[in-house]
Parts: structure tokens; sequence; C-alpha cells
């Protein structure tokens, strides 16, 4: 699926006729012409190409709402909310009950209302073009049809380890291309300005379990119905842990014809196989698929002969690049087994494996009853006592973090016995970035703590919930462009706003349990998925596969750094990331730096067709001015 959406004007129309595609147009689409939705007046709205199950269109007199994704609006919701709505801004009902994942847009009297999800696994980009402001979902289209460049900071962003904090996250590698922030629609007006307008904030944790268990209950088995459905066939993922296993529940339970996926692990003391045999036994109406471990691509393997599976340009940089060939041997599969949706279970983690830093919170909201879980957590983790107090004691705003981490850029990671109870990560740039990589990040980071925004919560760790699942549909959304040309989109249900929403509403001391797994999804799936399948405690573990995939690509990867594209730009010593690339690496963090270092690479080399230009205008948050 690819889109435009168009202010109500004449200047806007005229740019529908330009039909960019970024980078030459992805394969499936390239032989079918664009689909309009016009607006009352006749004038384009929605340029782009998707399918007919892809969309859902109502009109009453000037007004007009699309839904563009995995969405089943109740009957009659549309409709009468065109009926009782007075402003663009009513709309914000329907977005907070809508069930699913989609973007949704909406044509009031002249005026536009466009929107992606909490998660940004569906987002909207916007820049201007020709003196009118235009939105879609890919940003790479956008720079294509403006002339944009590529922004050379935020590529110098991107080389962070694990990635840049929110709201840095926000920013796209286009110059003049800016996404929109995380509840926040986008209004397009006939004279092409846009504003931005909040219509969710984060809720607070005040749900007790023994009511929050059947919300996210009803929230997942919605996500699932709204991709899955009698009579069609569906592809999963099954790895034998709990977040993709309670997915195959629900989507057999539709009555769709479910075909689930499980690679089989290189270490033989990952038990993922062993709770796959067990999950697969339990659910015979679905056909399963195990590939072995000498059979699949290996991590760090870029696709042969092309980028994207579509030919197109891509969004930047993938977050998922080591696995972008193991994603597209599960789409082709699940498209040669009949279906074009294949369910994931990212974002289980982040929603209900609380970090470290709920104990932050713990400590603040009940200091007395959480010293034993901070006793046994220390504990288990060889926590050394200084830093566990010191951080738990750390008591800086938001803005303060960030100059941190610019200070902090090129410190040697945290020890291990250290915990993070901060706002978040604690991002390193790799040791081979240039000191001017280095200088422009610690630039971007000081100016946006200089702007002091402050978190998306309060509480640390609700915050680090939702920048988890931010991280996560975004890279979700980003290997979905990358895939397009198969014509079989991942879908993540954990990362539907419904889902999210009630996660975010669960007490925080009801997020862990002792001696239970994810205590939340656990009581959630009681009588959905069997209850011996609810007692793992444990969680599948891939070194091996990531120092195999590094081991056996290593010949490639070492014949770039004779000609790398991010030396050329200045942003990486090709000396030292080739001595990086044959040392030592003892430790599985010691990979860590590696792939975004290499995503950025492989960008680079694939269809970038357009110059790099000057550093984006747009406004770091991704919200516009």
């Amino acid at each position: 699926m690819d889109f435009l959406i168009l202010p109500d004007s004449e200047d806007a129309a005229a740019l529908a006729q330009l039909r960019a595609q970024p980078g030459g147009s992805r394969d499936r689409n390239e032989r079918r012409d664009p689909r309009v939705v016009r607006h009352a007046s006749g004038r384009p709205w929605v340029v782009g190409h998707w399918d007919e199950d892809e969309i859902v269109t109502v009109g009453a007199g000037d007004r007009r709402i699309v839904l563009l994704g995995r969405a089943r609006p109740a009957p009659g919701t549309l409709e009468r909310l065109l009926e009782t709505a007075r402003s663009l801004h009513d709309v914000d009902s329907l977005a907070r009950r809508l069930p699913g994942s989609c973007h949704l847009t909406a044509s009031f009297d002249g005026r536009v209302r466009a929107q992606g999800t909490l998660s940004t696994a569906r987002q909207i980009f916007h820049t201007r073009v020709s003196g009118v402001t235009v939105a879609a979902g890919d940003p790479a289209r956008l720079a294509a049809l403006a002339g944009r460049g590529v922004d050379e900071d935020s590529l110098a962003l991107r080389l962070l380890t694990p990635g840049p904090p929110w709201p840095l996250s926000l920013r796209t590698v286009w110059s003049g291309v800016a996404q929109s922030a995380p509840g926040h629609w986008l209004e397009l007006t006939p004279g092409g300005e846009c504003r931005a307008h909040r219509w969710w904030s984060v809720p607070e944790p005040v749900s007790p379990l023994s009511r929050s268990a059947g919300t996210v209950r009803s929230a997942l088995r919605d996500a699932v119905g709204a991709r899955a459905r009698a009579g069609t066939a569906v592809s999963a993922d099954l790895s034998g842990g709990m977040d993709s296993t309670s997915l195959c529940f629900l989507a057999a339970a539709t009555g769709a014809e479910l075909h689930t996926h499980h690679w089989q692990p290189l270490d033989l003391a990952n038990d993922d196989a062993l709770w796959w045999e067990r999950s697969a036994a339990a659910l015979p109406v679905a056909r399963h698929r195990s590939v072995p471990a000498d059979r699949r691509p290996t991590w760090f393997q870029t696709p042969p002969e092309h980028h994207a599976a579509g030919g197109g340009l891509l969004e930047g940089p993938l977050a998922w690049h080591r696995n972008h060939a193991q994603m597209e041997f599960v789409a082709r599969a699940a498209a040669g087994a009949g279906a074009r949706t294949h369910l994931m279970g990212v974002g289980g983690d982040e929603l209900f494996s609380p970090s470290p830093t709920y104990l932050w919170s713990m400590v603040r909201g009940h200091p007395l009853t959480s010293l034993p879980d901070l006793n046994r957590m220390r504990l288990l983790n060889r926590w050394w006592l200084g830093p566990t107090v010191r951080g738990l004691l750390d008591a800086r705003p938001f803005a303060a973090s960030l100059r941190a981490v610019a200070d902090g850029l090129t410190d040697p990671p945290p020890h291990p016995r250290e915990p993070s109870f901060g706002w978040g990560g604690v991002p390193r740039m790799p040791p081979w970035a240039t000191g001017d990589a280095v200088a422009t990040v610690r630039r971007l980071l000081g100016e946006a703590a200089d702007a002091r925004p402050g978190p998306m919560h309060r509480d640390r760790h609700q915050h680090q919930v939702i920048e988890g699942a931010l991280v996560s549909g975004s890279a979700l959304r980003q290997m979905n462009l990358a895939l397009d040309g198969t014509g079989v989109t991942l879908e993540a249900p954990f990362l539907d706003d419904r889902v999210l929403e009630a996660a975010l509403m669960v007490r925080t001391e009801d997020r862990v349990a002792r001696g239970r797994y994810k205590p939340v999804l656990t009581a959630a799936m009681h009588g959905v998925v069997p209850a011996q399948l609810l007692g793992r405690r444990s969680k599948g573990e891939f070194s091996a596969e990531a120092y195999e995939g590094l081991l056996r690509n290593r010949r490639l990867l070492l014949e770039r750094c004779d000609d790398l594209e991010l030396a050329r730009l200045g942003l990486v010593d090709a000396g030292a990331l080739r001595a990086g690339l044959l040392g030592p690496k003892p430790e599985t963090r010691d990979l860590t730096p590696f792939e975004n270092t290499l995503s950025c690479e492989a960008w680079l080399r694939g269809p970038v067709r357009t110059a790099p230009a000057a550093a984006s205008t747009a406004h770091p948050t991704g919200e516009p001015r």
C-alpha cells in the first residue's frame, strides 16, 4: 500500500498528476494505475495503491472518512459520526475506540485530518511541495515528490546504539520531511498550511489486574479479529514464546486458515523449539512450518540483487536490517500459502515485560512494599549496591537526561551490574564513528535538551513503555515498506492502539509477580491458551544466530569497508570498522554497535537516488511549526 493525502485545493490537485514513485516504482504497484478517493469538491484527496479489503470509505454531504489498513468499525459507526460531528475534532471519539490498525483521514468542509497509530506502525509524514503541505504514509515517497535529499545529520543519529532517544527518534532521514508526534493528528488546510492537534495522552496506570486482564483480552481479540476471519488464510509466527503463541490461538479461534512459521534455533539450549512443539500440538487445526537452522537466511544477510522486495526506495535504514533476509523469506512463504497477512508477536515484550525502571516507579509509589521486589531483582541480576541506590534516587528531569546522553556519547557502555533506571536507554556512538559524527549527534542532543521537551508521561516506566512501542512500531513500518513487493503485510496486534492503552492502564505493581512470567498477559490469555503453555518462565536467546550471521557474512562486510559510503560522508572511519569486524567479541553486547552501522551502509548502497542535502528544517519533535 502507498498513498498521498492532499488538501482540498486546486494547487494540491495539480500535484496528484505527478504520481511520483520513490526510487522507481515498487514492482507490484508499477503495473497498476493509482486509485483516487475524492473530496466532496471532486478534487483528489487520497491517491495511491491499495487492495479492496484495505480501505473503508464513507461519505455524507461535504464530509468523508477513509480508513486505510486493518480496521473493522462496528456497522453504522462511521455514518453516525458523520451525522453528528461538528468539526474534525469530533473524530477523536472514533480514534479513541476504533479497533485494529489503520491510517485514518477525514475531509470535512474543505479541511483534512490525517493520523496514523500510536506506535507509528502506521504513520503520517508530511512535507511542502510547491507551497502545499502533502501527507503520506511513506516519507521516501514525499521526498521523491518534493525533490528532497538525505539529511546527513539524521543519518549520524542513526549510528547511535541502540538508537536515538525520543523525541529525536522521530526525526526522518529526509531533509524537510517530518512525521507526526504520537497522539497527534495533522490538519491540512485549503491554503496549503498544516497544524498538529493532540487527541491522545498516555493513560494513568491505575487499573488492577482483576479488571485489566479482561480489557487486555478483549483488545487483543479485536486486534486479531481485524486481521483474521473465517475462510481466509492468515500466516503467523509461532516461536514458542508467549506473545506469538497467544496470537496464534486467538487467530485459530476466528476460523481463519492458519499457517504458522517457526525458525528452529541454532543453539540446542534454546528451549523455543520445545515450547513450539507443545504449542503446535495444541493447534492441530493449523498448518505448521518449521525451518531448520541450516536452511534459513542468516542474520546480517542482505537480500540478493535488490534492497527492497519491490525494488523501491526504503524509508531509511532498517531497524531490523539484520533480519531483512529472514523477514523476506517469511513473507514469501506466507504468500505461497495464500496469506496476505503475517502476524507477529512484536510489542509483547514492550508491554508485558517491565524494564528495571519499574522499580524506580515502585519505590516512589509504594516505597515499603517495593523493597522485597527490589532486593530480589538486585540479587537475581547481581547489581552492585551503590549504582542501584544512586539510580533509584536519581530525579533529573527529562530534558536533563538528553544532556546526559550528549555528554556520555563516547563513554564505555555501562557495566551489566550497573542498572539503568533513567528515562530511557544509555545510547552510545560506535567506536568507529568519526569525530564529526559524534559532534553532530552531541549538537542535536544539546539542541533537543535546550528546547526543554517534556516526557510522554511523568512516570519513567510509562514513558519507557510507550517509547518501546514507538521503536517497535517504527521498525515494523520500515520493514513493511521494504517488503511491499511481496504482497504480504506484517501485522503486530500488540501494537494496536486499544491493546497499547489497555496495557498502559495496568497498575505498575501488577505488572510483575514473583515466579510468574508476564503476569498480565498470562491472566489475559487464561481460557484462550492452554494452561500448560502459559507456564513458561524462560525466553529464547539468539546470540548464536548473531555470531553466526556476522561470521558468515564477514567477507562481504569487510569488502564494503574498502568502499564505504558512510566513510565518504565523513561519518565512519572505515579502518576502525574493519578492525571492529575482525576483532574479538567475547560478549553478545559487543555485536550490538554493528547493527545500526551496517543498516545505514546497506541503505546508502541501495537505490537512494536523491543527493544528500542540508540538514532538515523540520521541527525535531515531528510536529509542524
